[in-house]
């Protein structure tokens, strides 16, 4: 069979010549090449696609050379398979056909496309729901310049985050943007755990330049400067912005000053969110399988533009009231009428995903049916308007405003297209009769003949006295008189033997070869005429671009708005009041997804109270009674809040918090050798460092991957960081088992103690769920236990234990002393050098006696 051969050692036919150019100019990527009706692979590229796809690795042979590895997929089966390339973090090249197919002639080809995971424009590859950025990172001393782009709607957004590539703020950055694709300079140091389920591409240096990125941004918006573009920003910002945009231009990704919107972020303005946060508080992703994420809860909107902007809102929440609650004004008025809200969500129904429909249409690969989506949506903008044209929200009048767009394209598109246009472009019959009348021309020209066509069976039938005649088509022979062989005497001398089958033969007659040409000849030129006029439709889309993505820009904040209300009626939660304090006032507070999951009024509201002179809780009890839901209810109400949603409690005022910190529950990191304990202390020395006095920190069982007494000493202490530390000062939510800390609450003045109450009657122990003042003094452990099905001689045996430990140690009510609790360590008497040392003189020694003195003291210790 000969040896294996790579794309250099491999024949020199044409094609494998144009191949290997066309391979050497997307180094990295998959190159699949139109030959007929199947995109083929050679090389090393059919070796990595082949498992990836499916399909049987084969190979061509070149002789005694050797055989070059090939695998190939149907054309018109491709959109499948590059999926499963793009899902394995591949780019691919598509090098089509774009010239006639003649004999003995090469067929032309070009790169038409440069598929990769934050390139995706096509509503084939991507997810309605979600975003899928294209992120270029370039560091630049201790900060770094980061652009974002999602290709789908065109929108940038561009940020200067400090630190370097390894810092915990662009870490959290890069989680919110929800990258699908990273782009670094080639030199770059990236840390493995940024992001690791983004494709990364090590680019050169030179796309970086912040001078060449300006220029690309210039030649594509036209501004004359980047203010004009609302940029105000170091210039090496601009390399990365440049960076994307030269990465879109090799991936065929058209931009254009009416699409591209770029945005200045100011991260100030908005909270950032930790990953253990994001985790705890289960915003995207539900901690238990088959669980529901907060995402899901509120997601009542109608468009996928809505669904979007409603998850981009909730990875960043805002740290000003004044936009809160304009957000707030929103989601209240669509609250309180009912009717409106119901008819507003019957007419977003129809309205699809505008922003992504008006971006294919700019790419020039709009389907008719994606057209006939943005006429669909243009019909309902009137109905939109009208029914919220008194709306008093801010926000909302804003909103309403961006839906007066022309109504000329939508008339023109009414005019243009069937009812139900097919899908795709190529199959025909996009085009309303009567709509041009050049295309009714031609497809009149081909009716006759395909009347002549259509009766043609029935006539020969008669003329031929054979009734099994049968007229037919297809793409190789086209039309055809099919005669089974035991009727071949009857066959009339004008028929001409056109192909032989197995018990039958087919014939063509010169009538039927002169209608033919007419049919498909109309066909055809029928077929252009209706490209040309979609195309056109396309273009006139396109051109209208800047006001169409306004608006629909516009159609997602009215979406959000109405889906939080929905949502929030539905499940009776109240408007909170958000101030610029640094209170926190619940009353009667429920955690949303705990609710969600119980039957209806079976949950414990609860109230929390955190204002100046109470900043700390210290909150005791059993397990299993709710402490970490109520931890996590106080923080989801408040992140709601600063969303500008609605909240589930009675009442709620909340001071805006800067940051949310949640270390909650334990697990380990053995990919990064920590185990649960280390875990626990460098997420909590991560809060310590980046709290401030807006923060809210949750902590829960701090200390306990430990001993008793060095877990009770870290917690300890712990507490009085952030009780004294005046860069803390936090509010902040401490639950525990070690009872000994309530005993703060005596000498720490903004620490309280509470406990989860519980009922007891007799051996039986009932969890009330509710959050009374003051500390417990049990933990009901033996009872979980009991609960979780322990046997009793265990538990009998842990009873006696822990009687004969408690009445060893029994629990202090009070501190022994003002500065530390009495963990029943014996204190250690002070060393004689110390005690000399505390009573010594130290302005009256001469520097030679403090020598002397020293030189004692070190004989003495060693």
């Amino acid at each position: 069979m000969g040896p294996v051969l790579d794309l250099g050692t491999a024949g020199n036919t044409p094609v494998l010549r144009e191949y290997r150019r066309i391979r050497g100019e997307y180094p990295g990527a998959i190159l699949m090449a139109r030959l007929g009706d199947f995109y083929e692979l050679f090389g090393a590229d059919a070796e990595i696609a082949a498992p990836i796809l499916g399909v049987t690795l084969t190979a061509r042979g070149f002789g005694k050379a050797g055989r070059l590895p090939m695998c190939g997929v149907p054309h018109h089966a491709a959109t499948g398979y590059i999926r499963r390339l793009l899902d394995a973090g591949h780019a691919v090249v598509l090098w089509d056909q774009v010239g006639e197919v003649q004999a003995g002639k090469l067929v032309a080809r070009e790169v038409t496309r440069v598929l990769s995971p934050g390139t995706l424009v096509e509503a084939e590859y991507l997810d309605e729901g979600r975003t899928a950025r294209c992120v270029a990172l370039l560091p630049g001393g201790n900060q770094t310049f980061l652009a974002a782009l999602d290709a789908a709607s065109g929108e940038m957004q561009v940020a200067t985050v400090a630190g370097d590539l390894g810092s915990a703020a662009l870490a959290e950055e890069c989680l919110r943007l929800d990258i699908a694709e990273l782009l670094v300079p080639d030199s770059a140091e990236v840390p493995d755990r940024l992001v690791p389920r983004a494709v990364r591409r090590r680019l050169p240096a030179s796309l970086f330049d912040a001078g060449r990125g300006a220029e690309r941004l210039a030649a594509i918006t036209g501004a004359m400067s980047l203010s004009g573009l609302g940029l105000d920003t170091d210039a090496a910002a601009i390399g990365a912005v440049g960076a994307v945009l030269a990465y879109c231009d090799r991936s065929k990704v058209i931009l254009s000053g009416s699409t591209l919107r770029i945005q200045q972020r100011d991260l100030a303005t908005v909270m950032r969110l930790d990953p253990q946060t994001r985790r705890n508080l289960e915003l995207l992703q539900p901690l238990a399988t088959g669980g529901t994420p907060l995402v899901g809860l509120l997601d009542d909107t109608r468009t996928p533009m809505g669904a979007r902007l409603l998850r981009q809102r909730l990875q960043e929440p805002l740290r000003e009231p004044a936009l809160i609650n304009a957000r707030l004004d929103s989601v209240a008025w669509f609250a309180d009428a009912s009717r409106v809200r119901s008819t507003v969500r019957e007419q977003l129904g129809a309205v699809r995903d505008l922003e992504r429909l008006v971006n294919r249409c700019v790419q020039g690969i709009a389907t008719p049916r994606d057209l006939s989506a943005v006429r669909q949506a243009l019909t309902r903008l009137p109905g939109l308007a009208f029914e919220l044209k008194d709306v008093p929200a801010a926000e909302l009048s804003q909103a309403v405003a961006t839906l007066d767009v022309s109504s000329e394209l939508c008339e023109h598109l009414e005019r243009l297209l069937v009812d139900d246009p097919p899908a795709f472009l190529r199959d025909g019959g996009a085009v309303r009769r009567g709509a041009d009348t050049e295309l009714d021309s031609l497809l009149a020209a081909g009716g006759d003949a395909r009347t002549f066509i259509a009766t043609l069976e029935e006539r020969e039938r008669e003329r031929t006295a054979i009734r099994s005649l049968k007229v037919g088509y297809n793409r190789v022979f086209g039309y055809y008189i099919e005669i089974p062989n035991a009727h071949r005497e009857l066959v009339p001398d004008d028929y001409v033997r056109k192909q032989t089958l197995v018990g039958a033969e087919r014939y063509i007659t010169p009538d039927l070869k002169e209608q033919e040409i007419i049919v498909l000849g109309a066909r055809e030129r029928a077929l252009n005429r209706e490209q040309e006029l979609l195309r056109d439709a396309c273009l006139r889309v396109a051109a209208e671009a800047e006001r169409l993505l306004e608006c629909s820009r516009g159609i997602a904040v009215i979406d959000v708005s109405q889906s939080l209300a929905e949502a929030g009626v539905r499940q009776r939660w109240v408007r909170p009041e958000v101030d610029t304090s640094t209170v926190t006032d619940i009353e009667a507070g429920r955690h949303p997804l705990v609710e969600h999951n119980l039957p209806a009024g079976r949950f414990v509201a609860n109230d929390c109270s955190l204002d100046v002179s109470d900043r700390i809780v210290i909150l005791t009890g059993p397990n299993m009674a709710g402490k970490s839901t109520y931890l996590r209810q106080v923080a989801l109400i408040t992140l709601l809040a600063q969303i500008g949603c609605l909240v589930p409690a009675k009442r709620a005022r909340i001071g805006v918090c800067d940051r949310i910190f949640t270390r909650i529950g334990a697990h380990d990191d053995l990919s990064a050798g920590l185990s649960t304990f280390m875990v626990e202390m460098a997420e909590t020395a991560a809060i310590l460092r980046q709290a401030t006095s807006r923060s809210l920190v949750i902590l829960d069982e701090i200390g306990r991957g430990t001993s008793t007494y060095d877990g009770l000493s870290i917690a300890q202490a712990i507490v009085e960081q952030i009780h004294e530390a005046p860069q803390l000062n936090c509010r902040t939510l401490f639950a525990t088992h070690y009872h000994e800390l309530t005993a703060l609450a005596e000498w720490l003045p903004r620490v309280r103690n509470a406990r989860v109450e519980v009922e007891e009657d007799g051996e039986s122990v009932t969890f009330l769920h509710r959050i009374v003042a003051g500390g417990a003094d049990r933990s009901y452990g033996i009872h979980v236990a009991k609960l979780a099905g322990i046997p009793a001689s265990v538990l009998s045996r842990a009873r006696t234990l822990l009687a004969e430990l408690e009445s060893s140690r029994p629990l202090i009510d009070s501190p022994a002393r003002a500065d530390q609790l009495d963990l029943g360590i014996p204190v250690p008497a002070a060393h004689p050098v110390v005690a000399e040392l505390t009573e010594l003189d130290i302005d009256g020694l001469t520097p030679l006696a403090a020598l002397n003195k020293l030189a004692e003291w070190r004989a003495r210790v060693y």
